[in-house]
């Protein structure tokens, strides 16, 4: 059945501007987002297609490339571009902070707090650091590198130059596991003995290095003391 079809109030966009967003069901706001449907299926069919393929989870639907997206039929790069635009948006919101506020992270759990939005349902590991001042709080949280589904690149020069350039006085290191097992590799071991090696160095503090997955965390300093 077209959306056209369906009585006004039943349409996902007139029942949002009369009755506001949070009337609405997940596939109903997607439909929003996917505006138009294909000759066999209205957009809101569409719509509660593609999250019952990521098993009606945000999570699973944020975590795929626009060009996974395209890939799902009726969806082409358009819909697929403005999907991930909207899922991004709402990454960026959930971490947004009120101006001039910074947090002092003082526990794995809080950095945990502080990355996952970036991180969440993500299919492939990255790498962040969160620079802090000598109390822990925070400067400034950039990502370093992207890599695949099961490791990624610790550049510990461009790392050692971000803490110098914004004069911070201690390193956050986090990466993710897409594995959902957030207990450390060799690799991983190997990697941040080598950056707290040059940030000694250079007079900083690898304050911890946190694995995250969508629902726990590792933490170097908590549980690998001879490693932090």
């Amino acid at each position: 059945m077209k959306i056209i079809e369906l009585c006004e109030a039943e349409r996902p966009r007139e029942k949002m501007l009369s009755k506001g967003a949070e009337a609405l069901g997940t596939s109903e706001l997607l439909a929003i987002i996917i505006r138009n449907g294909t000759r066999t299926e209205s957009a809101l069919e569409l719509a509660q297609r593609l999250l019952s393929s990521a098993k009606g989870s945000l999570t699973a639907l944020s975590g795929m490339s626009p060009a996974a997206l395209s890939r799902f039929k009726g969806i082409g790069s358009c819909k697929a571009a403005q999907i991930a635009a909207a899922l991004e948006l709402g990454r960026r919101f959930m971490h947004e902070k009120p101006e001039g506020t910074r947090r002092q992270l003082c526990s794995a759990r809080s950095v945990y707090d502080e990355i996952i939005p970036f991180l969440k349902g993500l299919d492939h590991e990255e790498t962040w650091i969160i620079l802090v001042n000598s109390q822990n709080v925070t400067i400034d949280i950039k990502r370093i590198n992207t890599g695949g589904q099961d490791s990624t690149i610790i550049d510990i020069r461009q790392i050692l130059a971000e803490t110098l350039e914004q004069k911070a006085s201690g390193v956050f290191l986090v990466h993710n596991h897409p594995s959902g097992s957030p207990v450390p590799s060799s690799a991983d071991m190997i990697e941040t003995e080598k950056l707290q090696n040059g940030l000694t160095a250079i007079g900083i503090r690898l304050v911890d290095h946190v694995i995250i997955t969508d629902n726990s965390f590792y933490s170097f300093a908590d549980e690998c003391e001879s490693c932090i």
